[in-house]
């Protein structure tokens, strides 16, 4: 008689141990499987099939190799693959977004997403240029719409602060270039990473609404507007063609926090006038003892009888 064990012996296990960890049993899959063949007491055969791991499907907890931050970026992953500039046959420039978008004074948005990144007409990346202390990222889309030789030009540099003992790496400017002749520059704000990181947001824009960080330095700029959703950047230090761990453009303090901070110091300046005003009636209790008893007479008489002596004394003179 031969049995068959029709679940794998971990399954039951995960069941049991749902509870306390989900995570590591329900995501985790086997590389390979094992299958042997045992002879029980009773002349019977049991088929026994054993998955086995990888060090790769170990859950983050147990291998050591896989950080949070990856584990993010990857959960984060965008439809596109990031846009590469080689230098010397080396990639020293990745970008990336999930929307490219322009928009001149009321027309149409354009979507560039497509352009920028499809795998089978990419953007024209021709011009740009890699150096040690500045890159340049050209992005030409020929012709868009009523705009002819429409191209974006991203401007980085490479900064090293004695200060923090390292290099980073800026986004200087953002120049539109249409018509041939006619350009459009946008400088801009806190776009800055460690060059040995990438750097990530979720919203690099000109508009108010996402924080503008592309703020218009001319007239002809005023009348476009640039977003950039999911953006993500990296330039001098690219080893491969996926992107360091990336430094979020995030608040140091999420509204959470601050909120918390705010109620702190509200709380703290209550109880300290409450001690304040503790301490003061305490003062005004000693004061109280410290006084002395003045007598006042009730009856006027006394008075009366002062006021006749003096009379009298006047008279006599």
């Amino acid at each position: 008689m031969v049995t068959t064990a029709m679940a794998s012996p971990w399954k039951p296990f995960c069941i049991l141990l749902l509870h306390l960890q989900p995570s590591s049993c329900l995501h985790r899959q086997p590389s390979d499987r094992s299958v042997s063949v045992e002879h029980g007491s009773d002349g019977t055969m049991r088929k026994e099939e054993r998955l086995l791991f990888t060090e790769d499907d170990q859950p983050p907890e147990q291998n050591p190799h896989l950080s949070l931050r990856k584990l993010l970026q990857t959960a984060a992953a965008l439809p596109f693959s990031p846009l590469k500039v080689l230098s010397n046959g080396e990639p020293c420039i990745l970008f990336q977004a999930r929307k490219l978008s322009l928009r001149y004074e009321k027309q149409k948005p354009l979507d560039l997403t497509e352009r920028t990144f499809s795998r089978q007409k990419p953007a024209d990346t021709g011009q740009s240029v890699c150096r040690q202390d500045t890159a340049t990222l050209v992005m030409g889309f020929g012709d868009v719409e009523t705009f002819r030789g429409l191209s974006i030009r991203l401007q980085l540099s490479n900064t090293f602060y004695e200060s923090s003992g390292q290099w980073w790496f800026s986004l200087d400017n953002v120049t539109l270039t249409y018509n041939t002749s006619e350009v459009a520059v946008f400088n801009v704000t806190d776009v800055y990473a460690p060059a040995l990181s990438s750097y990530r947001c979720l919203h690099v824009s000109s508009l108010h609404r996402h924080s503008g960080r592309l703020l218009p330095s001319s007239d002809s700029a005023r009348r476009w507007s640039v977003t950039f959703i999911d953006f993500q950047i990296q330039a001098f230090t690219v080893t491969s063609d996926t992107f360091s761990p990336a430094s979020d453009c995030t608040s140091i303090l999420p509204p959470a926090i601050l909120m918390g901070l705010i109620t702190s110091l509200i709380l703290l300046l209550v109880l300290a006038y409450a001690l304040h005003m503790v301490i003061h009636l305490k003062h005004i209790e000693n004061d109280d003892d410290q006084k002395v008893d003045i007598y006042f007479p009730h009856s006027p008489e006394p008075l009366d009888h002062c006021c006749e002596e003096t009379i009298t004394e006047k008279n006599v003179m």
